[in-house]
């Protein structure tokens, strides 16, 4: 069991900063995360899209803001638990006992919500025999590349994520893209890129095509995918990946108790606590009158709601607000020598 003064559940811009508020009035804090990497939509929907309206900076990229971010953490050890969901929530004595889906278990009396609009999950295949498959030889994202080598992998999608894996595993392993248009959805230099490897036969291009089935007991050993004029083919393939972007669920976020409006959770505007004590939300999830979805009016609630944490992780001593320029506990902990 990992006690902690404060979870976070999210590691987006609104949850980062949040972190940084924790730590800076001497909280310990950790993060958790159901993608597999930190920066949430910044990373995930537009990491090289520009952003306009964060204060002092003209413009940024969402992994621009996102490495940002993690810089400003630097001075600080956190530990951030990614491709983990919060599962189960219950009170005990005071406070939060939580439980990811990995099994690791934290007590804390704060939890602060910063899932953006809930937690990021991969849309799957149809095909129900998938499941058996899932994380063996059947993938929605990459984590080691190594194991596809020398393999034959087998590609659905038509973004950016489907042809750059395409051409990167096209070096070491024979690839099958399969996608149901003609059309690429991805960078036109990736695009025409990926059209050279299958003029070259690098590259097995299937277009109009969707996943019939796969094949396989133990292991896969094939699968059918099928054309829009009905033909099946058979493909011998060792792994399947799947990149057809994302959804947005709320998840079991829905069965806490909490005050939920149409995927939102409705907070004070003081400290962004919801209906149940100790638990916060902050960003895109939470409501409340005058509510802008700007990452701007997420860092502002992400602060108040740090402060409040302090008073249920600290009930016997009072919290005093300082200013960063001239406070030396503050430096102290930023490890700035004066």
């Amino acid at each position: 069991m990992i006690k902690t003064d404060a979870l976070i559940i999210g590691a987006g811009p609104t949850g980062l900063f949040t972190a940084h508020q924790l730590k800076l009035i001497g909280l310990n804090c950790e993060v958790v995360d159901n993608l597999d990497k930190i920066g949430g939509q910044c990373i995930e929907l537009y990491p090289d899209k520009p952003i306009y309206d964060i204060p002092a900076i003209p413009e940024c990229t969402g992994e621009e803001l996102t490495n940002n971010l993690i810089n400003q953490l630097k001075p600080f050890d956190i530990k951030f638990h990614l491709s983990e969901r919060v599962e189960k929530v219950k009170k005990n004595n005071g406070n939060w006992e939580v439980k990811t889906n990995k099994g690791t278990e934290f007590s804390t009396p704060n939890i602060i919500i910063a899932g953006g609009v809930g937690s990021f999950e991969p849309r799957k295949f149809s095909p129900k025999e998938c499941e058996k498959f899932e994380d063996k030889s059947v993938f929605y994202s990459i984590k080691d590349k190594t194991i596809f080598k020398e393999k034959t992998v087998s590609i659905f999608g038509g973004g950016d994520s489907a042809l750059d894996w395409a051409i990167e595993l096209s070096k070491d392993s024979k690839i099958n893209l399969i996608h149901r248009r003609d059309e690429f959805r991805g960078a036109q230099a990736t695009v025409d890129k990926m059209h050279e490897l299958a003029k070259s036969n690098k590259i097995n291009l299937f277009t109009k095509c969707q996943l019939k089935s796969v094949i396989g007991k133990e292991n896969l050993e094939s699968i059918e995918i099928e054309h829009d004029n009905k033909v099946i083919k058979n493909l011998k393939t060792d792994y399947v990946l799947g990149f057809f972007g994302l959804i947005m669920q709320l998840g079991p976020i829905s069965n806490w108790g909490l005050n939920i409006d149409k995927k939102t959770i409705s907070v004070d505007t003081e400290k962004f606590e919801t209906n149940q004590k100790g638990i916060f939300a902050v960003g895109d999830i939470c409501t409340y009158p005058g509510k802008l979805k700007l990452i701007l009016s997420g860092f502002h609630e992400g602060a108040l709601a740090a402060r409040a944490c302090f008073k249920l992780a600290r009930p016997n001593e009072k919290y005093r607000f300082e200013f960063t320029t001239s406070s030396k506990s503050i430096k102290d902990r930023l490890g700035v020598k004066e």
